[in-house]
């Protein structure tokens, strides 16, 4: 039933509610499809994704597998091609140029690998958080710079330029300067990737003290297992879709982690290659429904 015939029906009509409506992030079976010559690429194929309000969830996945686009959908900088995806009040599918500039500037801060794409070489630290502080009273800029500076523990740079600084500063400054608008959305795309185990974990420490004290959803992209271990929540994607979840869990200090399968809304469940090959499960399987699970057999199985 239309959004217009309900109204037609007047108030008592009860509207369904969307999926993902009170999340932050929804993702509906997003498609991205690139075109590279004469060949179609589907780097997103029908991808379900939410993030609450003030989470904080690691994205992993072999390289190819779609998370890096995600970002570049989620952070304006790519449009998608088909499905549903908001942000907070942002719909990204009908987004026009005009939007997509106040969005990047309002709704999402953005922190890239690569410590020199992040900051100016020739601004320092102070210089670079203020930068996007457009709106910002002159005599307050560097105040707020420093507060966040402060934040992610840098304070001590502020003055300095980024060839003065380690690659982990640098990428704590870069953090800061992604929160000077104050967004409700972190997107983090392998910001450890460069940096040893040390340094990585500040880094992360940083990441994780935005979430806790400002009350940033950070969605981090990453390889690294050590990173994803430590936040509540790991999505993993395979060719383009979510294929599990690894859930944290920490009782009385006995800390354990819990892997889940996705069902997307299809009811389509992507079963892990090794258990896949363990029990020789190819094109067709027999499924049945027993006593509060489903019963998953090879064709030609035990019936």
């Amino acid at each position: 039933m239309s959004e217009s015939t309900l109204e037609a029906l007047g108030g008592n009509a009860a509207r369904p509610e969307r999926f993902g409506h009170d999340a932050l992030v929804a993702c509906d079976n997003l498609v991205r499809i690139y075109q590279s010559g004469s060949v179609e690429v589907q780097a997103l194929q029908g991808l379900d994704l939410l993030v609450d309000e003030g989470e904080m969830i690691a994205v992993v996945g072999a390289s190819g597998s779609g998370k890096s686009t995600l970002l570049a959908v989620l952070s304006g900088m790519d449009a998608p091609t088909a499905g549903r995806v908001r942000v907070g009040r942002w719909d990204l599918m009908a987004m026009q140029a005009r939007d997509r500039v106040a969005y990047r500037r309002e709704m999402v801060g953005f922190v890239w690998q690569q410590t020199s794409r992040n900051l100016l070489p020739y601004l320092t630290a102070r210089q670079n958080v203020a930068l996007p502080l457009t709106s910002t009273p002159r005599r307050h800029k560097a105040a707020r710079a420093d507060e966040l500076l402060d934040l992610v523990g840098v304070g001590h740079v502020a003055d300095r330029q980024p060839q003065e600084m380690s690659g982990g500063e640098q990428q704590r400054v870069a953090i800061a300067t992604a929160l000077a608008n104050g967004p409700q959305l972190l997107l983090a795309d392998e910001p450890t990737g460069e940096l040893d185990t040390t340094t990585a974990r500040e880094v992360f420490d940083a990441l994780q003290t935005v979430n806790r004290e400002a009350g940033t959803t950070v969605v981090v992209v990453t390889h690294d297992p050590a990173v994803s271990g430590l936040v509540e929540r790991t999505v993993a994607i395979r060719d383009g879709r979510t294929s599990s979840e690894v859930l944290r869990r920490d009782t009385d200090g006995d800390v354990t982690h819990e892997e889940y399968a996705v069902m997307d809304r299809a009811g389509r469940v992507q079963v892990p290659r090794e258990y896949r090959e363990a029990l020789a499960l190819t094109r067709r399987v027999r499924l049945t429904l027993e006593t509060e699970h489903l019963g998953v057999w090879r064709d030609g199985g035990p019936r």
